[in-house]
């Protein structure tokens, strides 16, 4: 598609050049942008580009970032309404520049409404291919995937999305070392078994399977979160799973009771303050089943549960949960990778890693995965 020098508008299915990440339905008509680190990516040879999006919000406005070359450029809000956003102008128009539009808030579960589209592009150049990168990651986790806490004064406390960032997290600093494409699947406060607060529904394995089956609301499912997701498609050389702090949070938590059917939830602590060893089990099965599922979906990925940054009073359960795994199943492609942990300095917003945090376990990370993936890394 080319502009011949003059801006002109076109929707999102008439460019032939574009880049979707992150999971969706396949449709562009318009793009649906639904996990933190979803994108769109072009290499544009022009001066100016433009994006019409599209948001809305009953509660958590989503937030996007602009790359190019690399670099994120810019950072706003998307405010309610469908208008048109400057990604650059002014520009050598002779160079091709590779330009990502990022969604850096997280799928939001507790706001139906929240909404992300992108419908059309205007520009005055010409759009060019986008080759694939020579790795694919998969990353699972809460709100440290979600990159929560990353922007933001070390005293912030709302919980706002304006605090979420896509491109400042470990996720996106470990593809960028490893020179991949990745995806995100994250849910802040949800677990392996159970979120922080005691509530069984919210753990990201019983949605995994679907495009974005956290998402409620009828506009959702006309969407197509709840679609069953398109695997063959789109096959990782890693899943990194980095769950289980708010499992282990829930046992300092109180106990939470379902609204329908009255049934208390709780993780335990023994009188000692040790964990008990019965829901540290029903912890271990469930990490074990996810790990099953992980592969159905994903029979040639390498499985790093990676775990850490706030601490790891998980770890001897999530390594008893991979022994389990790897023992009935003889699948030697299961490891864990235990990450640093957060400490003062290093801390953001929300009590949560900061951007120096993320460093240091993206360093940790991708040291570790370039090991596993040695033959496919191209240095």
């Amino acid at each position: 598609m080319r502009m011949n020098g003059k801006l002109q508008a076109a929707a999102l299915s008439e460019v032939a050049h574009l880049k979707v990440h992150g999971r969706t339905t396949g449709s562009v008509a318009p793009l649906t942008l639904f996990w933190t680190g979803s994108a769109l990516e072009f290499n544009i040879r022009g001066s100016e580009l433009w994006i019409e999006a599209e948001a809305d919000y009953d509660t958590y406005e989503p937030w996007i970032s602009i790359v190019i070359n690399g670099v994120p450029v810019s950072r706003q809000m998307v405010t309610a309404g469908r208008h048109w956003i400057c990604v650059f102008r002014g520009m050598n128009e002779q160079a091709v520049k590779n330009v990502k539009i990022v969604k850096e808030l997280q799928a939001m579960s507790d706001d139906p409404g929240c909404l992300l589209q992108i419908h059309a592009v205007r520009c005055d150049g010409e759009f060019l291919p986008v080759a694939d990168k020579p790795l694919k990651l998969e990353f699972i986790g809460d709100s440290i995937t979600s990159g929560e806490g990353v922007v933001g004064a070390q005293a912030e406390e709302d919980w706002i999305p304006m605090w979420f960032s896509a491109t400042g997290n470990y996720t996106a600093m470990t593809a960028g070392a490893l020179d991949a494409d990745y995806r995100v699947i994250s849910q802040s406060g949800w677990g392996v078994l159970t979120s922080w607060d005691n509530n069984p529904g919210r753990n990201i394995p019983m949605y995994y399977s679907q495009v974005c089956g956290l998402l409620g609301g009828q506009r959702n499912e006309a969407l197509g979160a709840l679609e069953a997701n398109d695997f063959a498609a789109w096959q990782p050389d890693a899943v990194v799973i980095n769950l289980g702090t708010n499992d282990g949070g829930a046992f300092y938590s109180p106990d939470w009771k379902d609204p329908v059917s009255g049934k208390i939830y709780k993780q335990r602590l023994n009188e000692d303050g040790s964990f008990n060893e019965c829901d540290l089990e029903a912890f271990e099965q469930a990490a074990e089943d996810f790990l099953v599922k992980l592969r159905h979906h994903n029979p040639q990925a390498h499985l790093v549960w990676a775990y850490g940054m706030l601490g790891v009073p998980m770890m001897p359960a999530i390594r008893r949960a991979v022994d389990s795994y790897v023992s009935k199943s003889e699948d030697k492609r299961v490891s864990v990778c235990e990450l640093p942990n957060m400490t003062p300095e290093s801390a953001g917003a929300r009590s949560h890693p900061g951007i120096s945090a993320h460093e240091q376990a993206a360093g940790t990370l991708s040291s570790y995965l370039k090991e596993l993936l040695q033959t496919r890394v191209i240095n």
